[in-house]
């Protein structure tokens, strides 16, 4: 084996830790052992996160949080950075000796910078100027990175509370939920954060199929920015209910929608969970007073799905709406009303025969007649191994967990205070079926806010939702994350033999 070979191996075991992405495999030799190494699980060594702009309104309040949890293995060193998109610069010497001698090269300051894992980090920005922020984290502070971006809206179209944490970037983005109906208006914003131009295309899906629109084609997000599209600009047809997909042809971006109505406020919807045969939706509120279902298949077969939901007591089939069936290539949207009844509930769809992979999003509604706030959930990957809610106060937020197969236990973190507190944990068990609203623990002395960590300890999968409530002149204001799997760690095998014995 040579010193090529050695480094294309090396490379990949760096890319996995960077990615949590990546495989070794080598081809079968006649003879040779190819049972496979138990593949150790390695924390990632280095994140991104994009930050969408958060607001155009002279009312907007808007606070950051930054998390990251304390990860075994991850040694003393790194650090996290958020920064305005807009004043990153490609061309600023890595090591900084020349920045300064131009406005372009100069470095932007940061917006946040933790300082150690486990303790929260804030910041604040006012007004319709707040630029998006792109960011890394490396070392000890990359594993499970977590941005909350809220924002509070005191009056006007989107008025209430308005939440979404950053994402990574990526490549492929669906929105079920969208609309480009007249008291509607909602923007895709895409965000760059790389040294080179990324080309998106964004299709639009309508009850009757693809809107065809030649201008949302081909849209390039130039290096260190964002670009907000108006979707009601990429079509002349108005419709309720849309899917949006971001398809990026070359670079990455990170996606998000802000959906802002006139009359039922706006939150933003962040991208459903890969398409997938069966879903989990989780986290209605208790008190929500009307629901909406919105569903996409890619697939040219049609979908069929069975609708529960997991309730306290278990999981019930909503009555009137046992099913749903979703065309090939259209969008579907069905009005479930009260659906909770004043219970935790989470939204589960599986297959009624056949598995066709398909995107949901939820749209949420709190309070009645001219006080109403709108949320969106959209189908989320289970919590896997931890998941991280940053951005909590305590009696303002509430922790929903359910468990759609089978019973599990999980343990559940707070963290220290952004300015004071002790972190504590305590252990739940979720039962098979059900969602429950759990008390979450509250750190000791808490001075600030503080994040609340969830991690599996035994049983079957666990999906998971914070919601965050304030009132806004007597407006239920609110708004809900998904807890997906932080991805803070990644598998790598571990090698047959020594291989630094061979560079020689």
């Amino acid at each position: 084996m040579n010193r090529t070979t050695l480094s294309l191996i090396a490379g990949t075991t760096a890319l996995a830790a960077v990615t949590g992405f990546a495989a070794l495999s080598a081809p079968d030799t006649p003879g040779a052992d190819t049972a496979a190494k138990a593949a150790a699980q390695l924390p990632v060594e280095r994140t991104s996160l994009v930050c969408p702009a958060p607001s155009t309104s002279d009312l907007a309040e808007t606070s950051y949080t930054s998390f990251t949890p304390v990860t075994k293995g991850t040694g003393s060193g790194g650090k996290a950075e958020l920064r305005a998109a807009a004043e990153e610069s490609a061309d600023a010497p890595a090591d900084g000796k020349d920045a300064g001698k131009s406005g372009k090269d100069k470095p932007a300051k940061p917006v946040l910078t933790p300082k150690e894992p486990g303790k929260p980090v804030t910041g604040d920005s006012s007004g319709g100027d707040a630029p998006a922020l792109v960011g890394t984290a490396d070392g000890r502070f990359a594993p499970g990175w977590t941005v909350q971006e809220t924002t509070e809206v005191a009056a006007g179209t989107g008025r209430g509370l308005q939440g979404v944490n950053c994402t990574a970037p990526d490549t492929d983005f669906w929105f079920p939920g969208v609309s480009t109906d007249a008291d509607r208006t909602d923007y895709v914003h895409l965000t760059n954060p790389d040294d080179s131009a990324a080309v998106v295309d964004i299709e639009l899906y309508g009850k009757d199929g693809v809107l065809k629109s030649a201008v949302g084609e081909g849209i390039t997000v130039p290096p260190h920015s964002s670009e907000p599209v108006l979707l009601s600009t990429l079509t002349d047809e108005r419709q309720t209910n849309l899917t949006v997909h971001v398809n990026v042809r070359s670079g990455r971006v990170g996606a998000a929608v802000q959906a802002l109505d006139d009359k039922l406020g706006g939150d933003w919807l962040a991208a459903s969970a890969d398409p997938s045969g069966s879903l989990v939706l989780p986290g209605i509120p208790k008190d929500a007073t009307s629901v909406r279902l919105v569903a996409f298949t890619p697939a040219d077969a049609d979908a069929d799905l069975k609708v529960r939901l997991a309730s306290p007591s278990g999981l019930i089939t909503p009555a009137g709406h046992e099913t749903v069936h979703v065309k090939g290539g259209m969008t579907t949207a069905v009005d479930l009303g009260d659906v909770t009844r004043g219970e935790a509930g989470s939204l589960v769809l599986t297959p009624t025969d056949r598995s066709v992979p398909v995107v949901a999003a939820l749209r949420v509604v709190r309070g009645k007649g001219a006080k109403q706030e709108t949320a969106f959930i959209p189908a989320s990957r289970p919590v896997g191994t931890r998941a991280t809610s940053a951005d909590n106060s305590g009696k303002d937020s509430t922790l929903s967990l359910t468990a759609p197969r089978a019973a599990a236990t999980v343990r559940v973190t707070a963290s220290a205070g952004s300015e004071g507190g002790t972190p504590v944990s305590k252990t739940y068990t979720i039962k098979a079926g059900t969602t429950q609203d759990i008390e979450a623990p509250v750190p000791g002395g808490l001075k600030g806010t503080y994040a609340l960590t969830v991690e599996p300890v035994s049983g079957g999968p666990v999906y998971g939702a914070r919601t965050l409530a304030a009132s806004e002149g007597g407006v239920p204001a609110f708004t809900v994350q998904t807890l997906p799997d932080d991805r803070g760690t990644v598998a790598v095998p571990e090698a047959d033999e020594d291989l630094s014995v061979l560079q020689k």
